[in-house]
C-alpha cells in the first residue's frame, strides 16, 4: 500500500473510495475523494480500487452536481423571464448581482473543486486553505477586508471513534465542531443579523444544533452522516442566486444535494442576489470629453 492509492475500507462495504495520504507501519491516513471525511486505517482493512471505479463514482457525483447546477440555472432564467414581462422597456438594462462567497476549507483539494464550481455558476468567490482551528483568526483578518454576504467555513469534522462515552451533545466528541464554532462565532462578531451576511458552516458528521446556535445559517450534519465534498458550496451558490426579496428555503435545497436532508440543515434566510440598472458599459467604446484639466 502506497501514497496516492486508491482505496475502501472492508469493514465498511467499500461504501467510500478514499485517497492513501500517508503510510505508517500498520496503518494508513486515508482522505475521502468525493466525501469530507478523514480517517486511520489499519493495511489489512484496506483494498486498492482501479481507477475505473473512482471514475465511475465521481461522475455520478458529478452528475448529481449537474443536475442541481441546472435546477438553479433554470430558476435564475425564471427570474430574469418575470423581469423582463414586469419591465419589458428596460428589462436589456438590468445588470446582476450575485452574493458574494468567502470560503474556507480545511482541506485543499475540496477548496480547488468549490472554486471551479463558483467559476461555473459566476458566483463572486475567494477561498482560502485554512486548518480548521485557525479559521476563527483567519475570519478576524479576511472578513473587514472581503466583506462578503455568504461565508463557508468547512474542511473535516467527524465524530471521535476513540471516546468511551461517545456523548453526541458534546463538543469534544468531535474532531472539528469546536473549532468551527468559534469560527461562527467571529463571524457574529463582525455581523449579527442573520440576513445580511449567511454562514454555511460545518463537514462530515458535525454538530449541526452548535453551528446553529452559535449563528450559523445552514450547517451539516442533522443525522450526523458523510456528507459531500460539494453540497457546502450547493447551498451557498443557492443563497447567492436567491433574490433578496426572497427566502432560502432548505426543503428545495436538500434535494439538490448529495447528502440530502440528514447531511444539511438550516433556518429560513434571505437570499443575496440584486439586480441594478442600467447595464454596464463597454467603456472602451466610450467616446467621454475630459472635463478636469
Amino acid at each position: 500500500m502506497k501514497q496516492g492509492f486508491l482505496v475502501v475500507r472492508k469493514s465498511y462495504g467499500g461504501d467510500i473510495t478514499f485517497r492513501v495520504e500517508t503510510v505508517q507501519q500498520d496503518e494508513a491516513i486515508i482522505k475521502g475523494t468525493d466525501y469530507r471525511l478523514i480517517a486511520d486505517s489499519p493495511l489489512h482493512d484496506l483494498v486498492r480500487v482501479p481507477e475505473s471505479t473512482i471514475k465511475r463514482r465521481t461522475r455520478q457525483a458529478h452528475i448529481k452536481m449537474l443536475q442541481s447546477v441546472e435546477a438553479l440555472e433554470e430558476k435564475n432564467k425564471r427570474q430574469q423571464a418575470e423581469i423582463s414581462m414586469a419591465d419589458p422597456v428596460h428589462s436589456s438594462a438590468y445588470f446582476e448581482m450575485p452574493g458574494k462567497v468567502l470560503h474556507l476549507d480545511g482541506d485543499p483539494n475540496y477548496l480547488q473543486k468549490s472554486l471551479a464550481i463558483y467559476r461555473q455558476l459566476r458566483v463572486p468567490a475567494e477561498g482560502h486553505y485554512v486548518s480548521e482551528a485557525n479559521m476563527a483568526d483567519a475570519l478576524y483578518r479576511l472578513l473587514p477586508v472581503v466583506q462578503p454576504d455568504i461565508v463557508v467555513l468547512t474542511g473535516h469534522d467527524g465524530v471521535l471513534k476513540q471516546r468511551k462515552q461517545r456523548d453526541l451533545y458534546n463538543l469534544q466528541s468531535y474532531k472539528n465542531s469546536q473549532n468551527f464554532v468559534n469560527a461562527v462565532h467571529i463571524a457574529r462578531q463582525f455581523e449579527r443579523h442573520l440576513d445580511l451576511m449567511t454562514i454555511v458552516a460545518g463537514a462530515c458528521q458535525s454538530h449541526f444544533e452548535a453551528l446553529l446556535q452559535a449563528g450559523a445559517n445552514f450547517a451539516s450534519s442533522p443525522a450526523r452522516i458523510m456528507i459531500h465534498a460539494l453540497d457546502p458550496v450547493y447551498v451557498a451558490v443557492r443563497a447567492s442566486y436567491t433574490s433578496v426579496k426572497d427566502t432560502v428555503k432548505i426543503g428545495e435545497i436538500s434535494p439538490h444535494t448529495m447528502s440530502g436532508i440528514d447531511g444539511v440543515g438550516g433556518i429560513e434566510t434571505r437570499g443575496s442576489y440584486r439586480i441594478g440598472m442600467p447595464k454596464w458599459k463597454d467603456l472602451s467604446t466610450l467616446k467621454v470629453t475630459p472635463s478636469v484639466i
